[in-house]
């Protein structure tokens, strides 16, 4: 049996941003952070509301904590908007959910995201720091009411966000079609998510407008599939490391998801042979199939100067292998493990490490 929900509107396309006045809400509080507000994306989605009161919360992190989404939660309480928009990356999304959450009050979430967020803006779902690690935190009131995809905002986005963020969506979806617990709706959005953004990704770096929205959708594709049936060891190994080395999950996911499928292909290399062919990759055989996947990624990440090791993107090994026990520990203690397709231990987060630092 599978559960899909898919309850958040999702308005894409010329004029989405205007829509929001349709809410006809009077009080508006706009959540986002300092660049959003520097570069006018936070007052433009304020303007487009057209509530007779706005304010900001313009102060969320880069890595957001339980204690920033506390304190905004006693923001919302303060103010008591009747709409709530976050305006943002992911970090923003899934403190501004959080904060609604919190908050327990009564007014519309809607997201607007001003990069590719890998789904959350329809996912019930948050990632916040707290202790030094990032806790998953799950609640029906965290799923926005609203997506708003305005395409101008995508011009904004430069290479390497793209490139990062387009990386972030092929593992989601990667994950989400190989999850043990998949169904046919989350597979058909899964691999429709994947093949898009390959698709779309070289023109979307050239700064092609519908190659950029494109993605904006297969966000939305891959959030409904991975928020369904959750993730695997590559989104574990992301949490843990970007936790503990601060790089941004784009750059992860591009350097792990190769190695990850590496390791998982012998339990579900018909799925990633099928990604291969569905994205255009050929394949006659299971085996040339996912070699073919792997090595296009490994291309696709060189071709986007992106790093293929720890090492390349500026952090030495010995800083991971002297934190090793701590990361193995975080990893396994992930709920996305549970999720994958191999089960996870020790020896295969190490086996994972010593590839992505260059020991292999």
């Amino acid at each position: 049996m599978e559960r899909f929900n898919s309850a958040t509107m999702v308005i894409s396309g010329k004029g989405a941003l205007a829509t929001l006045k349709e809410q006809r809400c009077r009080r508006l509080l706009v959540v986002t952070d300092e660049m959003r507000m520097q570069n006018g994306q936070a007052r433009q989605t304020a303007a487009a509301a057209g509530c007779e009161t706005v304010a900001y919360y313009d102060a969320v992190a880069p890595e957001p904590t339980m204690k920033q989404a506390v304190e905004g939660a006693e923001e919302i309480k303060r103010f008591s908007p009747d709409l709530v928009a976050a305006v943002g990356g992911r970090n923003v999304l899934d403190c501004a959910k959080a904060m609604v959450c919190f908050s327990r009050q009564d007014c519309i979430l809607a997201a607007v995201p001003t990069r590719l967020t890998g789904g959350a803006e329809v996912a019930d779902q948050v990632l916040l720091n707290h202790n030094h690690c990032r806790h998953l935190l799950q609640d029906d009131r965290m799923r926005p009411d609203l997506a708003v995809l305005e395409p101008g905002f995508g011009r904004l986005l430069t290479r390497r966000e793209i490139g990062e963020g387009g990386f972030a969506l092929l593992s989601a979806s990667a994950e989400a079609y190989s999850a043990g617990n998949r169904g046919m709706l989350t597979e058909i959005h899964a691999r429709e998510a994947f093949s898009a953004v390959w698709g779309a990704l070289p023109a979307a770096l050239l700064g092609n407008e519908a190659a950029r929205q494109r993605m904006q959708t297969a966000s939305v594709l891959a959030g409904m599939a991975w928020n369904t049936v959750g993730m695997g060891l590559c989104h574990a190994l992301e949490n843990s490391l970007g936790c503990l080395l601060h790089l941004p999950r784009g750059c992860l996911a591009g350097i792990l998801l190769p190695a990850v499928m590496g390791c998982n292909a012998y339990a579900v290399g018909q799925r990633y042979a099928e990604l291969a062919r569905a994205a255009g990759m050929g394949g006659s055989s299971e085996g040339i199939g996912v070699r073919n996947l792997k090595m296009g990624l490994i291309r696709l990440r060189r071709e986007m100067g992106m790093p293929g090791t720890l090492t390349q993107a500026g952090v030495p090994p010995r800083k991971v292998w002297d934190q090793v026990g701590r990361i193995v520990a975080l990893t396994l203690e992930d709920p996305a493990c549970r999720n994958n397709p191999v089960a996870a231990d020790d020896f295969v987060v190490r086996r994972i490490l010593e590839e992505i630092t260059g020991r292999l």
